[in-house]
C-alpha cells in the first residue's frame, strides 16, 4: 500500500512539474502564419518542415541525409513566408518593405538561411521533421526598424525650481518604471513598431521616444496575453504606469489609443522618458 502511494505521488509531482514548466509557453502570444509561427511574447518565428527521401532510397544509407536535406529546406521556405508575414508597423509588413528593394529582399532571404535549426526528428515511415526558429531580434531589427529611430542620448531628469517656505508644496509627479497597455478587446494587432498615442491624436510612444540600441535589443515592446504576466515582466520592472486601450488605430491595429488623463499621468514626469527610451513597454492582447 505505502510503495502504490509513493508511486502515485511522483506521478502526481511529475504532472505539476510538467505543467508549471509549460505555464511561460501558454502565457506567450503566438500568431499562426501557414506552417510557421511568430511568438510575440519572445520574439521569435519559428516554422517546421517536413521530407521524406527519393523512393529509389528507401532503405538505403542515402535515405536519411536526402529526407534530412529536404525538410530542412521545406523549413527554410516556411519560415521565410511567416516572416514576409510579421508586422513592422500598423501599415507595413515585411512582404512590403521587403518589395520595395532587391536588396532588402536579399538580406532578408539571407537572415533566413541562417536560422536556428532546434528540433529534427526522425519518423517511423522514413520522414523527418526538422524545426527552425529566428530572432525579430538583433540584425532583423536593425534591417526592418524604421529609419527615424535614431539612438538618443541619456535623458536628465529636469530638476524643480527651489520654492520659497511661504509657497505651497507642489503635488510631486508619480515616477514609473515601465508601461502596460491593457489592449484586449480592441482587436490589437502585434507589431515591431507600435504607436500608443492619446485621444487627440498626439503621440504618446513611438519611433521618436526610443533609443535604437534598446528596439534593436529587446524590440520595442513587449507582447503578452495576460495582465499579470505583463505587470510581473523583467522588461517593465517594479512599478509600471497601468493603462487601458480605448481603441486601435491604423489598418493592421497595431496603434493604440489611450485616455488623455493617462497620456498626462506618463507625460507628468521627465524621469518616464527614460523607460520610455528603454523600450520597456508591455502590450497586453487577445
Amino acid at each position: 500500500m505505502r510503495k502504490c502511494k509513493m508511486i502515485v505521488m511522483v506521478f502526481c509531482l511529475f504532472f505539476v512539474f510538467s505543467a508549471w514548466g509549460n505555464t511561460q509557453e501558454w502565457q506567450d502570444l503566438l500568431e499562426n502564419m501557414g506552417s510557421g509561427s511568430i511568438n510575440w511574447s519572445k520574439g521569435l518565428v519559428v516554422a517546421k518542415g517536413i521530407g521524406a527521401p527519393p523512393q529509389q532510397y528507401y532503405g538505403k544509407p542515402q535515405a536519411r541525409p536526402t529526407a534530412l536535406r529536404a525538410a530542412r529546406l521545406d523549413a527554410m521556405r516556411n519560415i521565410l513566408e511567416a516572416i514576409q508575414g510579421v508586422r513592422i508597423d500598423s501599415t507595413t509588413t515585411v512582404r512590403n518593405f521587403a518589395t520595395e528593394s532587391d536588396i532588402i529582399t536579399s538580406k532578408v532571404e539571407g537572415m533566413v538561411q541562417g536560422a536556428k535549426v532546434v528540433k529534427q526528428e526522425y519518423l517511423s515511415d522514413g520522414t523527418v521533421e526538422v524545426m527552425v526558429e529566428m530572432s525579430l531580434y538583433g540584425g532583423f531589427s536593425q534591417l526592418v526598424l524604421p529609419a527615424e529611430i535614431k539612438q538618443v542620448e541619456t535623458i536628465k531628469p529636469v530638476l524643480p525650481e527651489p520654492r520659497q517656505e511661504s509657497e505651497t508644496p507642489p503635488v510631486s509627479s508619480a515616477v514609473y518604471t515601465g508601461l502596460v497597455v491593457d489592449a484586449r478587446g480592441l482587436n490589437a494587432r502585434p507589431a515591431m513598431a507600435p504607436k500608443i498615442m492619446d485621444e487627440s491624436g498626439q503621440e504618446v510612444y513611438g519611433s521618436a521616444y526610443v533609443s535604437r540600441e534598446f528596439a534593436v535589443q529587446q524590440g520595442m515592446s513587449g507582447y503578452a496575453k495576460e495582465i499579470d504576466a505583463a505587470r510581473q515582466n523583467p522588461r517593465v520592472t517594479a512599478n509600471p504606469l497601468m493603462v487601458k486601450g480605448l481603441k486601435t488605430d491604423g489598418p493592421g491595429g497595431a496603434d493604440v489609443v489611450i485616455s488623455n488623463a493617462d497620456a498626462a499621468k506618463l507625460r507628468s514626469a521627465s524621469e518616464n522618458l527614460s523607460f520610455l527610451k528603454k523600450c520597456r513597454v508591455m502590450i497586453v492582447v487577445d
